[in-house]
């Protein structure tokens, strides 16, 4: 029974440590043409987005929305697979082994 309290410790221990490593984590997503760029953390935060003043006039607007799509959905993805990489590191030194994972 003690061992159980003592894995679920750990286990928290461990998760509060990732979940700072992630806090600390960047992530940087740029348009093919650098025109747009966003840096994420890993824990899913937008700490900046750079936008080159050519797109900023209002007949670019089509191409700034669709470029700032790309670009964030690119960054979402990077970041989500950091957490999954981190969250597994996790489990595995722990002996947890989630399918799917």
């Amino acid at each position: 029974m003690l061992d159980k309290f003592k894995q679920a410790y750990d286990l928290q221990k461990k998760a509060k440590e990732i979940q700072k490593n992630l806090k600390n984590t960047e992530i940087e997503a740029k348009s093919t043409d650098l025109k747009v760029a966003i840096v994420l953390t890993a824990d899913q935060k937008i700490r900046s987005i750079e936008i080159d003043e050519s797109l900023m006039k209002p007949e670019m607007k089509k191409e700034l929305e669709e470029k700032l799509v790309r670009v964030m959905s690119e960054g979402l993805s990077r970041v989500q697979a950091v957490a999954a990489s981190k969250t597994k590191e996790l489990m595995g030194d722990l002996g947890i082994n989630l399918p799917g994972m």
